[in-house]
């Protein structure tokens, strides 16, 4: 009896964590495997954004609804302050190609009901008096902001636990398992789970567990990399990023500047079994950072850690039900912009098992989408 439940979720990121403790609050307590520690992926390797701006349509209504109803009461519900903080995302343009991505994003957010500005470079500068002159405008949504990323993990985790969901680290999951046609558990290295449903949550490797009963979601995995500096004195308040991405980030509450980018080093990496952070990511990172901030040109980079990112073949998450396969729900294609959208996720996949509905319309992020048109 103790390898069944159910419900079975394979991967303990955040959306893996929220999940189960979604679950509990239905009376339902889940078995959580994890191959690694818990929130080992991505979820412990990015720089904390809750994002609503420059999203794609088919995911804002779920990034608005985390803004609205989730995010800013979850650090007294958890019982830990997870450093959550509604101060804004200045998104900064230094071309006239920047700001017409910027301004276009924007026109396409307001039409959803998102309240997102466009701001000149001196009106930028009045919000950061820190930003580079070559700055020459940028894109202003005041309800976006930030969070630490594996607080929140943690948050959800203990709390979970307490709950009562079991959560198993060292399990690394090899198939998953039907019978006449109906999900019916999870097989290890070690040992076979069985349940009634099973979430699949685990980044990239959702795909390769997937296949194993005949699923494919269509993603590739890219290396993102982020850094974080010594303690400095308060500078600014909101999020930070970039019309092409070169860059993200935001001081932190105890003064330390969190940044994350590309380093372009991701071919390289493919090579490698572990992620991994070398010498040469953090400086070509941090020159991209002082194109924006010459300011910061003395400040120490104290640690860098690099994770992979589960980019789907359209840029958007597959979250819900697979209906080649009753019983089998999946989270993952997250595209390096899930951390602010998990709690949603994990929500909305509980309110599924539990009560067969979602509070939101999930059809534009179902996996098929990639099926064959009939």
């Amino acid at each position: 009896m103790k390898h069944n439940a159910q419900v079975v979720i394979v991967g303990s990121g955040l959306v893996g964590c929220s999940a189960a403790y979604y679950l509990c609050k239905h009376g339902i307590q889940p078995i959580v495997l994890e191959k690694k520690e818990i929130g080992h992926g991505g979820s412990s390797r990015n720089a904390g954004g809750v994002r609503q701006s420059a999203r794609d349509p088919r995911e804002l209504p779920m990034a608005m609804y985390a803004v609205e109803n989730i995010w800013p009461g979850l650090s007294e519900e958890l019982g830990i302050d997870i450093e959550y903080r509604q101060k804004g995302n200045l998104r900064l343009a230094k071309t006239s190609e920047h700001m017409t991505i910027l301004e276009k994003t924007a026109l396409k957010c307001q039409s959803l009901g998102l309240a997102m500005t466009m701001l000149s470079g001196e009106e930028t500068r009045k919000k950061n008096p820190f930003i580079s002159d070559e700055v020459i405008g940028s894109s202003w949504c005041p309800t976006d902001g930030h969070a630490n990323p594996l607080l929140t993990t943690l948050g959800f985790y203990k709390k979970a636990r307490e709950m009562g969901a079991r959560f198993i680290t060292g399990e690394e999951v090899v198939s998953l398992r039907k019978e006449r046609g109906r999900i019916s558990g999870v097989v290890t290295k070690c040992n076979v789970y069985g349940a009634e449903q099973v979430i699949v949550a685990s980044g990239f490797e959702s795909r390769a567990i997937l296949n194993t009963v005949g699923i494919d979601i269509p993603m590739r995995k890219k290396l993102l990399e982020s850094l974080v500096t010594e303690e400095m004195p308060y500078m600014f308040d909101e999020m930070l990023g970039v019309a092409t991405s070169d860059f993200y980030g935001h001081q932190t509450k105890h003064g330390s500047f969190v940044f994350g980018g590309d380093a372009g080093f991701g071919n390289y990496y493919d090579f490698q079994k572990e992620t991994m952070s070398t010498s040469l990511s953090p400086s070509v990172i941090c020159r991209g950072v002082l194109r924006y901030f010459p300011m910061l040109s003395e400040m120490k980079v104290v640690r860098a850690w690099a994770g992979w990112k589960d980019e789907s073949a359209d840029g958007i998450p597959v979250i819900g039900p697979i209906g080649e396969v009753p019983g089998l729900y999946a989270a993952c294609g997250f595209s390096g912009h899930g951390f602010g959208i998990a709690p949603a996720a994990g929500m909305e996949l509980a309110n599924l098992i539990a009560g067969g509905k979602s509070v939101l319309d999930l059809r534009e992020l179902r996996y098929n989408r990639f099926l064959p048109k009939k």
